[in-house]
């Protein structure tokens, strides 16, 4: 019985551990595809994501979620371990958040530019950059939030926070 109640704990962790990691992945390798080139008052200019250090910092959490998760998926963890991981995944979902905060910042300028301070709008002469970027979010976004319910999920089995002490 207790075997089949630990299997039960951690294929849902498993599921959820595998989908952050698809998320992390799929942002990581938008972002790094993110490339787009225009003529803007005759000078041609490139946009890529390592032009902004806020996209560089977005790639890099991701992919140390990407990695993080993908040992978690091969690694069990019992005991104190376990708590060690809980606390890991929460640095973890706190680093993916921030990442994508800074990032929605920057791609807000960037699609609607900021009049007080005299910054034009770009994505109208880069909408394949604008465009990857914004996958990109999108799949940051998912594997902010998956990270947050596997730093629940964990929370809850670590703590056992239902289970009647026997």
């Amino acid at each position: 019985m207790n075997e089949r109640m630990a299997l039960s704990k951690r294929i849902p962790l498993f599921l959820l551990r595998l989908l952050a990691m698809g998320a992390a992945l799929s942002a990581t390798l938008v972002m790094l595809t993110s490339r787009d080139t225009a003529q803007v008052f005759g000078m041609k200019f490139e946009a890529k994501y390592t032009n902004s250090p806020t996209f560089k910092y977005f790639v890099l959490m991701n992919a140390i979620a990407t990695g993080y998760t993908l040992i978690l998926l091969f690694v069990t963890y019992k005991g104190s371990y376990g708590r060690v991981v809980l606390i890991l995944d929460l640095v973890m979902a706190m680093l993916l958040d921030s990442s994508l905060s800074a990032c929605l910042a920057v791609g807000q300028v960037g699609k609607n530019g900021n009049n007080h301070a005299g910054w034009m709008p770009i994505c109208g002469q880069v909408p394949k950059f604008c465009d990857h970027v914004t996958g990109a979010l999108i799949a940051g976004f998912i594997a902010a939030i998956v990270h947050f319910l596997i730093v629940l999920f964990s929370l809850h089995t670590s703590l056992n926070l239902f289970m009647p002490k026997t």
